[in-house]
């Protein structure tokens, strides 16, 4: 038996999709040793805390509480375990919320098997791990470019609908694109963007695409 194959890291895989999570077994699964799986947040804790992996693979946004919510929950309990996000979402308050919570790294889904096996070596063995561009919001959060607290306090005030509308109205887009661009009506993108502006404490379109563009959400 090889030395390779004895110390294979033991890693929780933390999903809302299943047949995602089976993709990265079948990825990954000769590489590394997958202990257990989670598709919300209680699962995911309840599984992390039953089986101590070296590394979580966590998505960012789960039912439940999000994956910065497991991070958070698990960290108290067993600081030891190291989290890599592992989300399709490449957005700044992502990114920072998750490391925030304290996740070692972020990578997106486009990522190799290997490159995704590397990363989980280098997470357990104490690095921080990061693809190319989603290094620079966390450089820009560390330097005071980005407000973190600020980011995570306000934007934990907003839905995830409403983040979507926030983003989107940051880029210019008019209400009927949005609303076409997430299948709702426009009345609904109305009650949305007041909603918004009343927990972010702004008064037009104008002040919320500045805020947005301020700590670079778009």
């Amino acid at each position: 038996m090889s030395e390779e194959s004895v110390d294979k890291y033991r890693v929780v895989i933390v999903d809302d999709h299943a047949m995602f999570r089976s993709g990265v077994k079948a990825d990954i699964g000769d590489a590394v040793e997958i202990v257990g799986e989670g598709e919300d947040v209680a699962s995911a804790v309840s599984t992390i805390l039953a089986q101590v992996p070296d590394v979580v693979l966590l998505d960012v946004h789960l039912p439940g509480g999000g994956g910065a919510q497991v991070a958070k929950l698990v960290l108290k309990e067993l600081p030891e375990v190291r989290f890599l996000a592992l989300s399709i979402s490449d957005a700044a308050e992502d990114v920072i919320g998750v490391i925030r919570a304290g996740a070692r790294g972020y990578v997106t889904k486009t990522i190799s098997a290997p490159d995704l096996v590397d990363a989980i070596r280098r997470v357990a063995e104490g690095d921080a791990v990061f693809s190319p561009k989603l290094a620079g919001f966390v450089l820009d959060a560390f330097s005071g470019s980005i407000e973190v607290a600020a980011i995570d306090e306000d934007l934990d005030r907003l839905s995830q609908r409403e983040r979507e509308v926030l983003r989107l109205i940051a880029r210019g887009y008019q209400y009927k694109e949005i609303a076409r661009e997430l299948f709702i009506s426009i009345k609904t993108v109305e009650t949305h963007v007041s909603s918004v502006l009343r927990k972010l404490q702004l008064s037009n379109r104008y002040q919320l695409t500045r805020w947005a563009s301020d700590r670079k959400l778009v």
